[in-house]
């Protein structure tokens, strides 16, 4: 079996078909594991050594099935810690915060909205109601049928809620699609408010690596894969797929400049949605016209910037290790390393310094990196004072552009686990999977289906995979969402003849 990828959708793919005793092997292109998730060390400019990534990543307690893999690994996740809040502040001077709310649905969200300062009771009054409930109404996948040809904005615009939320309880969360809330779907950020709130009693607790990605995760699941017999070659450049005229296909691929080909009862396609559509190209015999076309469609979110910077001096002690921005031009978070990763607090604990991490999504198309780095910069001394007059010491900059976009009425065109070819699968957080799961456990749990999907084509046993409710936990909210619908107010938030 061939695993082309190996990000999380790929390892959870070749995981669960090592651990039935199937033979995998995983092409990975880069030179290490991880996907967009990997790590990579480089040097600084004072002699000393760190791990680059491509930025700050939340690992979520409803990431229920990425857990699960993860447990193989490391049983009791001691390589993980857990941050204690998710602050987001807004430019103006607002602020939220997400500890110490009720852990029971709805009452979370009810006393989200009843304690933030984003939604004050003056504002609250001009809210469209059966608009609003809606985003109580999640089931998979009518939602997308309901709601997916909106996009996030407008569907914000048609509740009508205080601007302030809208920045800070919504837009922030939408952009970590990558997206800005005009491109995302409104159904994907109404799944996403159902996966954090009302389906999930977890909220927004999340636990970080305490250590580089590379050795906290891949180093070691790695050595896990290997030890269920899998063979992982990175480095290792894909150049085609095709079927073997009987059962089977045939893969090609480039590694040090040795070019190999090799026969697999089965593929597991797991690359990112930058990379597939090349790939598949380059397999010209490989699926039929419609799934070729499918994969063609294949779109990619905007620009997005990571800057890393080794400073001199540190940061204020109050400083969380995660602060979540809205209403700047183009700053959606800032991360301190040191408060969190040993690396960096071992760098920051020798130099009397700091490591500090800004973000940028939905960058515009054909931006000027440098320009963005500038911006970037100066947008986080207005909201971190103590920066202004800092020297790095050194700094690392990622401009990329290869997350999946998830548009306004794209749902019903995205690719699937399956494909036309009986042994050949799909695995990614860009493929669709109507489950209410997000980001990376999107990868994960699509690897795990992709993996069960072969699977159960061999007579063999599957893997459980978990997820939040597949719609809203509360009948009488439920009733109340559609009873709204079939009113005419409820047709004019919906907008859409019946």
């Amino acid at each position: 079996m061939a695993v082309v990828g190996g990000g999380v959708a790929g390892l959870a793919a070749a995981t669960c078909l090592a651990e039935r005793r199937v033979e995998v092997v995983v092409l990975e292109r880069e030179s290490g594991l991880g996907g967009r998730l990997r790590g990579w060390e480089t040097t600084l400019a004072d002699g000393s050594t760190a791990t680059m990534s491509r930025g700050f990543h939340a690992f979520f307690r409803q990431y229920y099935n990425l857990r699960a893999l993860l447990r193989r690994v490391d049983p009791g996740l001691s390589s993980f810690v857990q941050l204690e809040d998710y602050p987001l502040v807004h430019r103006a001077g607002h602020s939220d915060r997400f500890s110490g709310l009720p852990t029971t649905p709805p009452w979370n969200a009810f006393a989200l909205a009843a304690t933030s300062r984003s939604f004050p009771a003056r504002q609250l009054a001009g809210v469209n109601v059966p608009a609003a409930l809606q985003l109580l109404d999640v089931q998979l996948p009518e939602v997308h049928e309901r709601i997916g040809h909106r996009s996030a904005r407008e569907l914000l615009e048609l509740i009508r809620f205080p601007e302030d939320a809208r920045h800070l309880a919504f837009e922030v969360f939408s952009r970590s699609f990558f997206s800005a809330p005009e491109q995302l779907s409104a159904a994907e950020m109404a799944v996403m408010f159902h996966l954090y709130f009302l389906g999930s009693s977890e909220g927004l607790c999340f636990d970080v690596p305490r250590s580089p990605f590379p050795r906290a995760l891949w180093d070691p699941w790695e050595a896990h894969l290997s030890g269920l017999g899998a063979a992982v070659y990175t480095g290792t450049s894909v150049c085609g797929v095709g079927p073997r005229g009987g059962p089977g296909y045939s893969v090609a691929w480039e590694r040090g400049g040795n070019l190999r080909e090799e026969a697999f009862d089965g593929v597991v396609l797991a690359t990112d949605p930058a990379s597939l559509p090349a790939l598949v190209e380059r397999s010209p015999e490989l699926g039929d016209p419609a799934w070729r076309e499918r994969v063609a469609g294949v779109r990619t979110a905007p620009p997005f910037l990571v800057s890393r910077y080794w400073l001199d001096r540190p940061v204020r002690r109050h400083r969380q290790a995660f602060l979540g921005t809205g209403g700047h031009p183009t700053l959606d978070n800032i991360s301190v390393l040191d408060r969190y990763e040993d690396e960096a607090a071992q760098w920051a604990a020798h130099t009397g310094g700091s490591v500090v991490e800004l973000h940028a999504y939905a960058l515009p198309e054909g931006c000027s990196e440098q320009t963005e780095r500038d911006s970037l910069w100066h947008q986080a001394v207005s909201v971190y004072p103590e920066l202004h007059g800092a020297r790095s010491v050194d700094a690392r900059h990622e401009l990329r552009a290869d997350c999946p976009l998830f548009p306004p009425g794209g749902h019903g065109r995205r690719c699937g686990i399956t494909t036309s070819e009986p042994g050949l699968v799909m695995a990614g957080d860009h493929v669709r999977v109507d489950l209410p799961v997000a980001l990376m456990e999107r990868a994960a749990t699509s690897g795990i289906l992709a993996a069960n999907t072969l699977l159960s084509g061999w007579g063999q046993r599957g893997h459980p995979v978990w997820s939040v409710p597949r719609r809203g936990r509360h009948a009488p909210l439920r009733v109340l969402a559609r009873a709204s619908r079939g009113s005419g107010s409820g047709r004019r938030a919906d907008d859409r003849s019946r």
